[in-house]
């Protein structure tokens, strides 16, 4: 495609992925016919990353992010999706990068068109593609719209407030309403902007870390395992616990980890029956056979800074190797700890069930700058060991 070209869109549901070579942050708003914003939830992006019919999709730092659109799930009034992006890296702008929107049908990942935007210099943000209803019909536009105050600029233009720095004396109003979107210094907020009422306000990184103390994730969100400005490279523990759904029965599930290289190539798993992968930089405590008792049930000990260089993704599975299903089990959860000090930095509780017997958690992927994301998962897949999990597990990554 070329810039202001379109095509009508053959399929209701697609995904836009951005690619290019450092990692991006790709976001959506979601556009009344004045070209605004409802509300700040009409904002999808890594930390509110659902909406109605859009949903944000990380690649972890391996793969694109990706905004995936259903046109049939969008409500009534919105008629214009727009696909962002910007460098990850604060203050760097798309200057020698070419960053590339393929347009994709979201059942079979079949491509539909892709879009490179021409001549990009100091922008650091970009309205990349669009995807619009008219007359009826839902279509993609390639735009290529670029803006040197980041995505910032881009929220405001839109409608969405953002924080503003406090002013340096006191004013006699009363103090702005709490927002939702991440921090920014330049732009000023738009007239009468709508009130946030979704995701806390992330760090001057634009991303959750771990400098307020324990985080707790819902499903599909991420926190960089980022403490003071530095990188968790210690050794911590994965510890998964369960109780069985129905006093007075055991159930016998196994806790996995699954190392993977860049390419999302499987390098070892780590079980029951290997309890120690990649020279001892991963360890398994041993298999619980009941889920009694109080406590994680296993516990599988990483440590970040002896991990070889080609393992860039672990991923966390539980399975029922007996055959139970997790309609079975109560309060399966996953946490991560400090391994020295014992304090749980992350948890997860998985609050739903399927009638499946393994279960997708939680996974950890190295970035490009080094440190450690965690994102929580809970997807359910039908295996009852680990080996089968190999394959869904990489198609997480």
């Amino acid at each position: 495609m070329t810039p202001g070209s379109n095509i009508p869109l053959p399929v209701a549901r697609v995904t836009v992925d951005v690619a290019a070579p450092v990692r991006l942050d790709v976001s959506s708003l979601l556009l009344t016919a004045d070209g605004k914003v409802r509300s700040d939830d009409d904002f999808i992006f890594y930390n509110q990353p659902t909406g109605p019919g859009v949903t944000y999709r990380s690649g972890g730092g391996t793969a694109p992010d990706a905004i995936v659109v259903d046109t049939t799930a969008v409500p009534p009034g919105i008629e214009k999706i727009v696909v962002t992006a910007s460098p990850d890296a604060a203050g760097q702008t798309f200057q020698g990068i070419e960053p590339t929107a393929t347009i994709r049908n979201a059942d079979d990942n079949s491509v539909l068109a892709s879009f490179t935007p021409p001549q990009l210099g100091s922008e650091t943000a970009l309205v990349i593609v669009e995807v619009y209803l008219r007359n009826g019909a839902w279509k993609a536009r390639a735009v290529g719209q670029g803006y040197s105050n980041g995505l910032a600029g881009i929220a405001t233009d839109f409608g969405v407030s953002v924080e503003e720095p406090a002013p340096p004396t006191p004013q006699p109003t009363a103090p702005p309403a709490p927002v939702a979107q991440p921090q920014v210094t330049t732009p000023p907020p738009p007239p009468a902007p709508p009130t946030a009422t979704a995701a806390p306000t992330p760090p001057p990184s634009g991303k959750i870390n771990l400098d307020k103390g324990r985080v707790s994730l819902q499903k599909n969100q991420t926190v960089s395992l980022v403490k003071g400005g530095r990188p968790l490279l210690s050794q911590v523990k994965m510890g998964l616990g369960w109780e069985p759904a129905f006093r007075g029965k055991d159930i016998d599930l196994d806790a996995s980890v699954i190392a993977y290289g860049p390419q999302r190539n499987h390098i070892d798993s780590c079980y029951f029956g290997k309890l120690s992968i990649v020279n001892g930089a991963i360890k398994h405590s041993g298999d619980n056979l009941t889920g009694e008792g109080g406590g994680d049930d296993e516990v599988i000990v990483v440590d970040l800074g002896r991990l070889p260089q080609e393992v860039t993704g672990l991923v966390f599975t539980v399975n029922s190797f007996s055959g139970q299903k997790f309609t079975e089990v109560a309060k399966a959860y996953c946490r991560l700890l400090d391994a020295a000090t014992g304090e749980e930095l992350v948890r997860f509780d998985l609050t739903s069930a399927e009638a499946q017997t393994g279960v997708i958690m939680a996974k950890l992927i190295k970035q490009f700058s080094g440190e450690w994301e965690m994102t929580a998962l809970g997807d359910f897949v039908k295996s009852r060991t680990v080996r089968g999990m190999v394959k869904p597990a990489a198609q997480s990554l």
